[in-house]
């Protein structure tokens, strides 16, 4: 890649960084709400460091990673460029991962089932690291994709706040890809209201405006800034 390439690219990201923000203090205002509420967490999975590092030069410093193996080879370099980076898994957590990914990351979006609290207060109590959780609630009830059913969602926010006393923050969702994602939102924030959750980890490149305007704290972004995803 030549030197313009670079300098391009990098005018890519920051341009796009820079419309992202707009948008949000746009639907911010909108839905009445103060821009500082949200966070903006740049989805950097698939994409290599000296890509990422453009977003991190621009001031971003919150950002979301699929896969435990792809982070652990990425991010320990850019921790020591830029250590005050929060790091969010936002992809499911094998337990046999759990370790790793204690050590790596800050947040952990995907508590999506019983054994996999289970090994984290397990893991908590043997080592006393525990990174701040959100629940996955999978407000579609698709077969095919991670989650806690929402029918079963205040049992199981009750057995990990109670029950195992994890740190639990909030709550994320990822709606169905064919359908209108506002009811999902709607719902996820109704869960997180009844059980005194403030942050809800909703919306991502195609539909973060409408989060915002239903009330997302957090919303994940990644092709609208770096670009299409892969190496």
């Amino acid at each position: 890649m030549s030197q313009s390439d670079l300098s391009s690219d990098k005018s890519d990201v920051a341009e796009n960084l820079a419309e992202i923000q707009r948008n949000i203090n746009a639907a911010c205002i909108a839905a009445k709400r103060d821009p500082a509420e949200v966070t903006l967490v740049c989805v950097s999975k698939n994409h290599e460091a000296d890509h990422v590092r453009k977003a991190l030069l621009e001031g971003r410093r919150v950002f979301g990673e699929n896969r435990v193996q792809e982070a652990a080879g990425k991010w320990p370099g850019l921790r020591d460029e830029f250590p005050d980076i929060e790091l969010h898994l936002i992809g499911p957590l094998q337990t046999n991962k759990l370790k790793d990914a204690v050590a790596l990351f800050d947040v952990i979006e995907t508590v999506d089932r019983p054994k996999l609290a289970n090994a984290l207060a397990k893991h908590r109590d043997k080592t006393g690291e525990c990174p701040d959780l959100f629940i996955q609630i999978n407000t579609g009830e698709e077969e095919q994709k991670a989650g806690i059913a929402p029918k079963d969602a205040d049992a199981f926010i009750r057995m990990c706040r109670e029950e195992l006393e994890l740190p639990i923050k909030g709550l994320m969702c990822i709606p169905p890809v064919d359908e209108e994602p506002a009811p999902h939102f709607a719902l996820l924030g109704k869960i997180a209201q009844k059980h005194g959750l403030k942050i809800k980890s909703m919306g991502m490149s195609g539909d973060y405006e409408d989060a915002i305007a239903i009330g997302a704290t957090h919303v994940r972004v990644g092709t609208a800034i770096f670009g299409s995803r892969g190496y």
